[in-house]
């Protein structure tokens, strides 16, 4: 998780919203009444971390494997999605709007 949280500042700061589904995965498993990682955090990780996908402009992706990383990547390209491999290669969103 460090890792990924290390580069959402980086991110925002280039006007991009950056979402970790294991944050929100972890925020409904607390609100679903449990205390530690297990049996809820795996039903829900993966159709979380699937679902955000369809409401993102742009993927970046912090260099290394994870668990899922395959499936993941299939799934970016599937809906078409920007995907970004290095931080200075997003876009910076700042002027627009």
């Amino acid at each position: 998780m460090k890792r990924l949280e290390s580069v959402a500042l980086p991110l925002n700061r280039k006007g991009q919203i950056p979402i970790i589904g294991e944050w929100i995965t972890l925020l409904i498993m607390h609100l679903a009444g449990s205390k530690e990682v297990g049996e809820i955090f795996t039903e829900m990780q993966y159709p979380i971390s699937h679902g955000i996908p369809r409401k993102c402009d742009v993927i970046f992706k912090i260099e290394g494997a994870y668990n899922g990383t395959d499936k993941d990547v299939k799934l970016w390209k599937e809906l078409g999605l920007e995907n970004y491999y290095k931080l200075e290669e997003v876009p910076d969103v700042r002027n627009e709007n």
